[in-house]
């Protein structure tokens, strides 16, 4: 994919859609800086990702933090030398309606990916293949009674997409969401959903046109197309990846 040498960070990535989409780009010959809350769940992440042969940077980060959020995009620009690619994918899964729901959304999903992108423009403006891709969800695309605050602000993503790809244009910096699907995986939210609450993990799986929940990989697919030079002319664009949920 014309990738290699390439440097990238994702947020919130120690596990699920934002580990594969690491491990995926590392395939490809990227150094990778990734971000999260557990020193643990990073620690396990570097040392797989490490066994592709590429440089990794990992930092314990609240993306909710203002300060901290830059801090570790300036970081994670001086060990990779630079930012090629960057992927907000940190979220604060606000469900419901309720106050802390909001708060965690707007503070992680939506000011968390103003702040990094703009954190990290200056080194995307120096890049020669400039892309940032956000990381949204089909529940900002209908109604989502379960997770309102969340939908919300996915969709406010959604349009933020085209709004900042507009204006990142004229520096030639691509920009593009990625709208999954219900992506199962362990230790997930569908992975406790099995458990904890049968009845609605498969009233969910009899709505998937494919019949099956998504893995993070094919979300992580869809990524590495996007950053790569195969995508030069898409920009301003949301991608969904949901196995045919949206269409029933």
């Amino acid at each position: 994919m014309q990738l290699a040498n390439r440097r990238a960070v994702i947020t919130g990535a120690s596990r699920g859609i934002g580990l594969a989409i690491a491990t995926a780009l590392a395939r490809e010959g990227v150094d990778i800086s990734i971000c999260a809350r557990s020193a643990r769940a990073l620690e396990n992440a570097r040392a797989a990702l490490t066994e592709h042969g590429v440089r990794v940077h990992t930092a314990v980060c609240d993306v909710g933090d203002p300060a901290a959020i830059e801090g570790y995009i300036q970081d994670a620009a001086a060990a990779l030398g630079g930012i090629d690619i960057l992927i907000n994918n940190a979220s604060g899964f606000g469900a419901g309606d309720s106050e802390a729901g909001w708060a965690a959304a707007i503070d992680i999903d939506l000011l968390g990916t103003v702040r990094a992108t703009r954190a990290a423009r200056p080194w995307l403006e120096a890049s020669e293949q400039p892309s940032v891709i956000h990381i949204a969800s089909i529940a900002g695309q209908a109604a989502s009674a379960r997770t309102a605050a969340y939908g919300a602000i996915k969709a406010a993503l959604i349009q933020y997409t085209q709004s900042q790809a507009s204006e990142m244009a004229a520096a030639e910096i691509r920009v593009n969401a990625i709208a999954p699907g219900s992506i199962d995986f362990p230790g997930g939210l569908w992975d406790k959903r099995r458990r904890d609450n049968p009845d609605l993990y498969e009233g969910t799986r009899a709505t998937i046109a494919f019949g099956r929940f998504g893995k993070p990989e094919e979300i992580a697919d869809t990524a590495v197309f996007l950053a790569s030079p195969r995508a030069s002319w898409i920009t301003g664009q949301t991608i969904t990846v949901d196995g045919g949920q949206l269409l029933r």
